[in-house]
């Protein structure tokens, strides 16, 4: 499943700290709500929320690959899949190896530095054990086995990945999800929007990626510390129009499959945000 984001970045050399500070001076001086899809033209273009075309189209393209385990005699819950790509993502964000001089440092600059694509693949059996001894990351949830995989060219995916399906990422979920914890951020999925759950697991993605940004060290330290514990739900309609505008991150889809362009698919709340409310 194919969702983009953007985000701004100035100096490859900038210490982790400097880009934190960063990301949140952008997110500030450029807030995406229900009443503004896509900024003005002339109202910063290297928005880190911006679906729109911008100058980082034109750099080499890079995607972060996530495959799910869907083995045919017992394959995850959907909410369960979902929650577990988000951690596989802030995981592969926090990891050593994607800092500094680490060996998927530059990987993930790239990845960031252009457009932020995510595609969820399936596997199972002997094409799960090949993924898995590809370098990478896997997640296991409580169900759900996720292994996120170092940002890719475009078109330079592994074999042992380029062969394995986008379609057919279908799950359910045997019991309806409960009420998130108090203090747990929540993935907020847009209730008025149908997604194959392939999509939704690279929409859940892009959301604790946006959270990520705009977390402090410190915030992002104690989120770590903690497993990242979070949880993907879909609120009410009502619910829904108070998180679209309560200036928490919001994930804007390109539309290049399954739904339009812009469309608002997560918002991302976490307690250390403003915005967030208590629970």
């Amino acid at each position: 499943m194919y969702c983009i984001l953007s985000r701004t970045t100035d100096n490859h050399q900038e210490s982790d700290h400097a880009a934190g500070i960063r990301s949140r001076r952008a997110w500030q001086t450029e807030r995406v709500t229900s009443h503004s899809a896509t900024p003005a033209d002339d109202a910063q273009p290297e928005s880190p929320f911006r679906h729109a075309s911008t100058d980082r189209d034109e750099a080499p393209q890079f995607v972060l690959p996530l495959v799910v385990r869907i083995e045919r005699a017992a394959p995850p819950a959907r909410t369960d899949a979902l929650e577990t790509a988000a951690r596989a993502v802030l995981l592969l964000l926090s990891d050593a190896r994607s800092a500094g001089e680490g060996e998927w440092a530059q990987a993930v600059r790239d990845w960031q530095d252009a457009r932020i694509r995510k595609v969820v693949r399936r596997a199972r059996g002997a094409e799960w054990r090949r993924a898995e001894a590809l370098p990478g990351i896997t997640v296991t949830g409580k169900s759900a086995e996720v292994r996120v995989f170092p940002p890719v060219p475009l078109d330079g995916w592994p074999k042992d990945l380029a062969r394995l399906q986008v379609s057919g990422t279908e799950l359910d979920d045997p019991e309806a999800p409960g009420q998130p914890d108090a203090g747990t951020p929540v993935l907020w999925l847009n209730p008025h929007v149908d997604m194959s759950a392939g999509k939704e697991m690279a929409q859940a993605g892009h959301g604790a990626q946006l959270a990520w940004w705009e977390l402090s060290d410190a915030e992002r330290e104690g989120w770590r510390a903690a497993g990242f514990p979070l949880s993907v739900r879909r609120p009410g309609a009502a619910r829904w129009r108070e998180l679209v505008a309560s200036g928490l991150p919001v994930v804007r889809d390109a539309g290049y499959t399954e739904i339009a362009p812009g469309s608002c698919t997560v918002v991302a709340e976490h307690p250390a945000l403003p915005g967030a409310a208590g629970r």
